[in-house]
């Protein structure tokens, strides 16, 4: 082989290579998965004393693998577990986010991840309100 071939056909092979790095990247990308989380289907009565922290703005609970936050204009569902290692997650009313604990994940009330090593976002849930009853499916 010509050394020019040689060369050449060496040149291809390296742009083929840093091709496929670029694009097996971008599909490990964190927030291009699909949520995870339970699939839950329960009701909350905001009357009850259990559930009074939903009661006013930056109240959080966790109920079902769910946490559900009083946003202050409507109410967040989030899956409760973190997509790193499975700790439980905690809404942080002064950083309006949900934390894990074990490895400093965060994530905000889309369950996007926004800082730390989960590599996937958290599942969101419907919450419907009829009178004092939340509903949270999904």
């Amino acid at each position: 082989m010509k050394r020019r071939n040689f060369i050449k056909n060496s040149c291809g092979l390296c742009a083929a290579g840093m091709v496929s790095a670029v694009v097996l990247l971008e599909s490990c990308d964190k927030n291009s998965r699909t949520p995870e989380g339970p699939t839950v289907n329960f009701t909350l009565d905001l009357s009850s004393s259990a559930n009074a922290a939903l009661n006013s703005a930056g109240g959080s609970l966790a109920s079902n693998g769910v946490v559900i936050v009083n946003t202050g204009s409507d109410f967040a569902a989030i899956a409760q577990r973190c997509t790193h290692e499975g700790c439980s997650v905690a809404y942080s009313a002064s950083g309006n986010e949900l934390r894990c604990p074990c490895h400093s994940g965060k994530f905000d009330l889309n369950g996007n991840v926004t800082a730390g090593p989960p590599p996937a976002p958290l599942k969101t849930y419907t919450v419907t309100q009829n009178g004092t009853v939340l509903t949270i499916e999904g």
